[in-house]
């Protein structure tokens, strides 16, 4: 059964199993999927002018879970395939009264903020994913990674359970208390309230 964290001499300490384990590494890596930044596009020969090159990787970013409108990319028929909302979740407006402003400092900003969050993934997988037991030991730096990974994966998890506000838990509950224990929304609720309860146990170690 799993342990929250503890600060315990400059480390911060839970107990995960292996199953446990494997469900937050699979979620950070599906998350991962989605917000990662794609490849800087280069001309052949190299050259040409460095905010060209910048720019021209703005567009085409794959999404391991789902395809983004707004990214460019094209479904049959040259249509853009919806941006998947769970990404204005991780990366909110700039600018909620003029879509036009708001799409272009997405263009300027989101490729870096993408690469932030995917080494900050990255940090929280590799802290998780090559443990020999159930002690889960973590310094300073992957503490702040694996708290800010799990806001992450909250995010899109809620975003997919349909959780707006907060009161939309409470709704969402009475509505999953009436269904099958093996029904998939039941399992989708109660891997929300873990890593809930595994990050705020997590914040709450590293608060000063």
């Amino acid at each position: 059964m799993a342990r929250g964290f503890k600060k315990r001499h400059g480390a911060y300490v839970a107990k995960l199993d292996a199953v446990e384990r494997g469900l937050v590494v699979g979620l950070m890596e599906q998350v991962r999927e989605l917000v990662e930044p794609a490849p800087v596009a280069e001309s052949p020969e190299g050259g040409g002018d460095e905010f060209d090159r910048i720019v021209a990787g703005l567009g085409g970013i794959g999404m391991g879970i789902s395809l983004a409108a707004d990214d460019q990319v094209q479904l049959a028929g040259g249509v853009p395939a919806p941006r998947d909302p769970a990404l204005d979740r991780i990366f909110p407006t700039a600018n909620r009264q003029d879509d036009q402003i708001a799409a272009e400092f997405r263009q300027l900003t989101e490729q870096g903020l993408r690469a932030r969050k995917t080494e900050n993934l990255d940090t929280a997988i590799a802290a998780l994913a090559h443990l020999d037991d159930q002690k889960v030991s973590l310094d300073q730096a992957q503490a702040v990674a694996l708290v800010v990974a799990l806001t992450d994966v909250r995010l899109v998890l809620g975003e997919r359970l349909g959780l707006k506000q907060d009161d939309d838990l409470e709704l969402i509950e009475e509505q999953v208390s009436s269904l099958q224990e093996d029904d998939p929304a039941v399992y989708a609720l109660a891997v929300y309230d873990f890593l809930t309860w595994l990050q705020e146990t997590l914040a709450h170690a590293l608060a000063p």
